[in-house]
């Protein structure tokens, strides 16, 4: 424990720097702590809060702007395998979509405060074509205000930061073994989470080929298209009715159907639509499929859209 103390103090500023950069490209090791350790030793004259704060800042940037050129590159893409690899299942495309698509690059104002959202949320704003300038200057100023925020309240907190140091000093390796625990248990927690939410998105799928069959046949079912407004309007399976989550709990819904329904989104594993079809069966809707792959795999497949 003595070692990383000391570890700490002399290379503060670097760890500092690859704790932040490698929380912003997605891996689970909590920069918060690091910042909020680093601002206490401000009161011993360790470092100047200035030059901790642009390590902090530059090495969010970095990774961020990384995720935003990948995401004018490859597109959602890259959102969808963000999503999948995330260990937070609140931070499905559609979830980011939302909040991005309403509030635009100011969101990334506060994205750095919102679990799972900051690295999407860099990645979405190249995709859907914000301004390299305008992205840089708002995921900028989100930085500072994160590492600020953490920086000033390890000073404000220092005495209680030092004390709680000094006692892991004083266990040696035991203290060594707590933090290590701790970081453990914050992983599997989400892990958990994350396993708990695919756990529950589990029921029957259909595929775009047994769907493109049946609207063939003239069997067509009822379509739900449940992702972002923007995405509902560039492209849709044809004949897809678009919805919003809260239409489908009014009396207009329950006019539409007439048989089978089936719910489409952009998400990975078809979580928006697998969410959406629960609803509905709990609602009474016993025939509700997701469509397997969503938009993407019916687009992937050669079949039509309209707009």
């Amino acid at each position: 424990m003595t070692y990383l103390l000391h570890l700490i103090e002399q290379y503060g500023l670097l760890l500092v720097f690859a704790n932040v950069f490698l929380e912003q490209l997605g891996i689970p090791l909590p920069a918060y702590p690091t910042l909020l350790i680093t601002g206490a030793l401000l009161n011993r004259g360790e470092y100047f809060a200035p030059v901790l704060l642009l390590a902090a800042v530059s090495a969010s940037l970095t990774a961020d702007y990384a995720w935003f050129l990948a995401g004018r590159r490859y597109g959602r893409k890259v959102t969808a395998t963000l999503c999948r690899i995330s260990l937070s299942p609140d931070s499905c495309v559609r979830q980011t979509e939302l909040i991005y698509l309403r509030w635009g690059a100011p969101s990334l104002l506060v994205a750095k405060f919102i679990p799972g959202f900051a690295s999407i949320a860099s990645a979405l704003a190249g995709t859907v074509g914000t301004g390299r300038l305008t992205f840089l200057v708002y995921d900028g100023l989100g930085a500072v205000l994160w590492a600020s925020s953490a920086i000033y309240l390890g000073s404000l907190f220092s005495t209680a930061i030092e004390d709680l140091l000094r006692i892991l000093e004083q266990l040696g390796k035991s203290g060594a073994v707590l933090l290590a625990a701790a970081l453990v248990s914050f992983i599997a927690s989400k892990w958990w989470q994350r396993y708990r939410f695919m756990k529950s998105l589990r029921m029957a799928r259909i595929t775009v080929e047994e769907l493109n069959a049946l609207l063939q046949q003239g069997r067509a079912p009822l379509i739900v298209d449940v992702r972002p407004s923007l995405s509902q309007q560039l492209d849709r399976i044809p004949g897809a009715v678009v919805l919003s989550v809260d239409d489908l709990t009014g009396k207009d819904f329950e006019d539409l159907v007439d048989g089978e329904v089936i719910v489409y989104c952009a998400c990975p594993n078809e979580a928006s639509a697998a969410v959406v079809a629960k609803k509905l069966m709990q609602r009474g809707y016993t025939r509700v499929r997701p469509l397997a792959g969503g938009i993407a795999a019916w687009i992937a497949a050669g079949y039509g859209v309209e707009s």
